[in-house]
């Protein structure tokens, strides 16, 4: 008997980072579960029509790159971000055999208009069709970690223990970093990295101003160690895998989630208030109460917890949802 047909998924986002690797991670997640075919695609729509509801946008108001639609149709479209939202409406309206639309984040929209949406718990989003996950779906896996140290182990192994990763975000709707806080995180950092008599690896975030990302840069440069500057290949995931400690900055849930992922100890840095921060506070609260997390205090305390695994969690159920469908 010839095997089934590898499962057709198809991930659909605007093409940025923060976003794409939200639906490519839950993507890659189903596929360590079944054999797959992922299709990464595209979504853009011309700058006239951009700010449109999704349920008055067309096909017709595509921006020429996008390919989203290209191609017989998936059995499973996961898409993620606000442009993606009007495609993902349309093909769940599509004749059968159609496929199971899965959103991921909060859509903004009533969440039965979708086969499921894969939104994180501290936006408190109800419905039937939504399935709960402690942060947002990502990347990050063991494997993925350990595949990615060597090409950097030329300059991570000889630093000193413990490791630090400094995962650094910056100014967004609800928190700012400041220069003078951001010299205050910097001094913080340093004592404590200096007092355990270990090393940073430190990056920032496309958020992070640029008069911040100057600032520690400048006063964390005599640490040993190493602040990435952005050109070259990308170290995160090398970082991570080479890490003791991991610091993290409080106004990012895709970089907490990924943090607590790694089971290893995640301390979380303050940032300044600028807006409501609610939801972010319940989504620290879900990551301490899980044992990932603790407010950093200026020292490097060891702990241990189960890695978080949202993102597989959330995998298996699409599966279990598509098989209760008989898709």
């Amino acid at each position: 008997m010839a095997a089934p047909a590898p499962l057709t998924i198809r991930v659909v986002t605007d093409g940025r980072a923060g976003i794409r690797n939200q639906a490519l991670g839950l993507a890659e997640a189903v596929a360590r579960r079944t054999p797959a075919v992922i299709q990464d695609r595209t979504v853009r729509w011309r700058p006239l029509f951009d700010a449109l509801p999704a349920d008055l946008k067309r096909p017709s108001m595509l921006d020429g790159a996008t390919d989203a639609l290209d191609g017989p149709a998936p059995d499973l479209w996961i898409a993620c971000g606000r442009a993606s939202l009007p495609l993902s409406l349309r093909i769940r309206r599509a004749s059968a055999p159609r496929p199971f639309v899965v959103q991921v984040q909060d859509p903004r929209l009533d969440p039965r208009r979708f086969d499921m949406v894969v939104a994180p718990a501290h936006d408190e989003l109800d419905g039937d069709t939504v399935f709960e996950i402690i942060g947002s779906p990502h990347r990050i896996t063991p494997q993925g970690l350990a595949q990615a140290a060597p090409a950097f182990a030329d300059r991570i192994d000889p630093l000193s223990r413990p490791r630090v990763a400094a995962m650094i975000g910056g100014r967004s709707k609800a928190f700012d970093l400041t220069p003078a806080h951001a010299a205050d995180l910097a001094r913080r950092i340093g004592e404590a990295v200096s007092a355990a008599g270990g090393s940073l690896m430190l990056t920032f975030s496309r958020r992070t101003p640029d008069a911040a990302r100057a600032i520690m840069t400048e006063r964390l440069a005599a640490l040993p160690g190493w602040i990435w500057d952005g050109t070259g290949d990308n170290p995160l995931f090398a970082f991570l895998h080479g890490a003791d400690h991991i610091l993290v900055t409080e106004d990012s849930a895709n970089m907490a989630a990924e943090a607590a992922s790694t089971g290893k100890p995640v301390h979380v840095l303050p940032m300044i208030p600028r807006g409501s921060g609610g939801k972010f506070a319940r989504l620290h609260a879900d990551l301490a109460a899980h044992g990932a997390t603790r407010p950093f205090d200026g020292v490097l305390e060891t702990w241990t917890y189960p890695p978080l695994a949202e993102t597989d969690r959330a995998a298996q159920a699409v599966l279990q949802a598509m098989a209760a469908r008989g898709a």
